[in-house]
């Protein structure tokens, strides 16, 4: 039957040209070239009148069905065009506009100081080594020789938890755990944060960071001490720097001393920062007391050390030329950026 054959062949070619529909723009034009007002389809369902009798009823069965599928088909694909189109426009990038640069982190200048600090000790022979933030009274104070009527054991100058439980005031603490896990020799420093419940201004904070170090062995002089803390000095600070050092009291050190150099800021003449005597005091340091070792079970007539630490926001301070250590931990991005 011709009507029924032309049937097949509008089915044949609508599937081809819907399969090749690749916007809504075809798609339509698909649409009317088989649906609209002039389309195949609908032509042939407007010339039944025209068939015999005979082949009416089957030619406008089969038509009506074509009709449905088309229609079903076209939605079909609409649908999946119009989904696609939007996630394009969605995620559209202009390739001809110019790039966001982001903006790249920097590392913190109290983390840079510390960087430092380790590596011109690790570069000296020291090791790392780190211990406990809390802390008991034996770590902190006793095996440090420091007596129970030290004013730093009193509630004001700690930060007592429970019982005999601390917040650690210095990372000396360190040394003892080190000493009693390994016998000389032994050269190590100790980085990391420590607490004091001082008032916080622009030189004080009731938390900050030290790093400590600890050298002990057989013969171990001050003039061993010296010789390190100057090449320290040297290369922290530049080799133009001077050094010296000034007698003091530690109690877990014997003979002791409070190092000083010359100011980085006037070069010794005298200024502001150094409050006009030319020389800025950066740490701490002696010879290790017996009384420490005879704590952690070393024999002090066998072996000597010394010890040595500084506050790192101190140091950074200094090559940073900032004046109040407030800033440090503001976390201002402002102050941070100007750092790096």
């Amino acid at each position: 039957m011709e009507a029924l054959d032309r049937l097949d062949r509008i089915k044949d070619r609508f599937e081809e040209e819907i399969k090749k529909c690749g916007d809504l723009s075809r798609l339509d034009g698909v649409r009317t070239a088989y649906l609209g007002r002039k389309g195949e389809l609908t032509m042939i369902l407007r010339s039944l009148s025209a068939l015999p009798d005979g082949q009416k009823v089957e030619v406008a069965k089969q038509a009506n069905l074509l009709k449905r599928e088309f229609t079903a088909r076209i939605e079909e694909t609409r649908a999946g065009l119009e989904e696609t189109e939007a996630a394009t426009k969605k995620d559209k990038t202009d390739v001809t506009l110019p790039g966001i640069r982001p903006r790249a982190g920097t590392v913190h200048p109290i983390t840079g100081t510390i960087s430092r600090i380790n590596e011109i000790f690790i570069s000296l022979g020291f090791s790392i080594a780190e211990g406990p933030e809390i802390e008991t009274e034996f770590y902190n104070f006793g095996a440090l020789n420091i007596p129970l009527e030290h004013p730093s054991r009193d509630a004001f100058d700690t930060f007592y938890i429970k019982g005999e439980y601390l917040l650690r005031s210095h990372t000396s603490n360190v040394q003892v755990h080190v000493m009693e896990r390994q016998k000389p020799p032994v050269q190590v420093i100790m980085p990391g944060r420590v607490y004091r419940p001082d008032a916080v201004d622009a030189s004080h904070s009731f938390m900050f960071h030290q790093v400590e170090g600890l050298m002990v062995d057989k013969g171990v002089s001050f003039s061993d001490l010296k010789g390190v803390l100057s090449i320290f000095c040297r290369s922290m600070f530049g080799n133009d720097i001077k050094m010296r050092l000034r007698p003091h009291f530690f109690p877990f050190t014997e003979p002791s001393a409070e190092v000083d150099i010359s100011c980085i800021i006037c070069e010794g003449k005298g200024c502001r920062v150094c409050s006009g005597n030319g020389w800025l005091e950066i740490l701490g340091a002696g010879l290790v007391n017996p009384k420490v070792f005879e704590a952690v079970g070393y024999d002090p007539s066998e072996y000597s050390g010394y010890a040595f630490g500084m506050g790192v926001e101190r140091i950074a301070m200094l090559l940073y030329g900032v004046e109040d250590i407030r800033l440090f931990f503001e976390n201002d991005i402002r102050f941070l950026r100007q750092l790096s």
